[in-house]
């Protein structure tokens, strides 16, 4: 059968009408998601910077406004150094990896009701997964750069995502089994019908757990222990300059949002309002379920600079002991406790 005659058959247009509107819809996410890395960068400098009382970006544009466009240009017009002795091959990847590993996390977040890029049964399991994998690209960067800066960088990273990974997991396994699902979207639906409808009330040790691993996942302070400037220059990334250097620091702000759009799914309803605001403040329904996910999303990142301005660095075996003798036996607890409550309330 030829191509064109696979094309024409009945039902072919269906499929490409299909094919169309996702990859419509995956345009349409990175437009947004890309815009929102930028001045991500911009209002991480601004808020940090009030809290410290100083002005922040001020030069370029009003307010300091297009200074984002101006660290694109310069990073995209920098010379682009490798290292003599670097293995090339895994030295170019390496950031494809943490990218492409970011970006693709974002597939299965529901960002408002039927909007969805692959609505599938393990989407939770999925991220989990992507999220794993992006950590090798930190991990492959330090070993290709021929640095021990960057190897040290790079080995910190693995052992860091291997302690938080299963903390992480674990805490989402308490909304795992009050959904009954791995469905980002039937997570969110199913909060709607429970009576605080958000998770974060009867899961708030989880989502504590939950918290302090995104900080780790993501690479953010107080956890920054892969970059570690005072230590390690700068890190797995040491040894990269111009767009590769760049394409690090878009999948770490990727990934920080992406950890925010699972916290707003997972815990806080998603693009749904509690049905007790609604009954107070009945106006609330006007407002576009997209512009709530988007308000719980900019709370979580607002977290992470918060963070960042306000507590040091910890130390690579405080570290440690928090994932596995504070986190993980927490995350055990949560589900304990979650799995008692449902079987006396069944």
């Amino acid at each position: 059968m030829s191509v064109f005659e696979a094309v024409v058959r009945p039902g072919s247009f269906d499929l490409l009408i299909n094919i169309l509107i996702i990859l419509v819809k995956i345009a349409v996410v990175l437009a947004v998601v890309m815009f929102h890395v930028a001045y991500a960068t911009y209002f991480e400098r601004k808020t940090i910077g009030r809290m410290q009382v100083r002005m922040g970006p001020m030069e370029v544009g009003p307010h300091g406004l297009l200074q984002p466009i101006a660290d694109m240009l310069k990073l995209f017009f920098k010379e682009d150094i490798i290292p003599e002795k670097a293995d090339r091959t895994i030295f170019y990847i390496a950031p494809i990896v943490s990218l492409a590993a970011a970006m693709s996390s974002l597939a299965v977040i529901p960002f408002f009701e039927d909007f969805v890029i692959a609505d599938i049964n393990i989407g939770l399991l999925f991220i989990l997964a992507m999220s794993s994998l992006g950590s090798y690209g930190i991990i492959l960067s330090g070993w290709s750069s021929d640095s021990k800066y960057a190897f040290l960088g790079g080995l910190r990273s693995s052992a860091q995502v291997i302690s938080y990974e299963i903390a992480m997991a674990l805490s989402l396994v308490g909304v795992m089994m009050m959904a009954g699902s791995l469905n980002l979207s039937e997570i969110v639906r199913a909060q709607i019908e429970y009576p605080t409808g958000i998770y974060v009330i009867p899961q708030f040790l989880g989502f504590f757990v939950f918290v302090v691993a995104a900080l780790a996942e993501a690479n953010r302070a107080p956890f920054d222990l892969p970059e570690a400037e005072s230590e390690l220059v700068a890190g797995y990334f040491v040894e990269y300059s111009g767009m590769r250097f760049a394409l690090f620091y878009v999948a770490e702000y990727i990934g920080m949002i992406l950890m925010g759009c699972i916290a707003a799914t997972c815990y806080f309803g998603g693009w749904t309002i509690p049905w007790y605001l609604l009954k107070v403040l009945p106006f609330l329904k006007y407002i576009p379920g997209v512009i709530w996910f988007a308000l719980k999303v900019y709370f979580v990142v607002f977290f992470y600079y918060w963070v960042r301005a306000t507590l040091p660095r910890y130390r690579y075996d405080q570290l440690m002991s928090i994932g596995w003798k504070l986190l993980i036996p927490l995350a055990l607890a949560n589900i304990a406790i979650t799995g008692i409550i449902k079987v006396m309330v069944k």
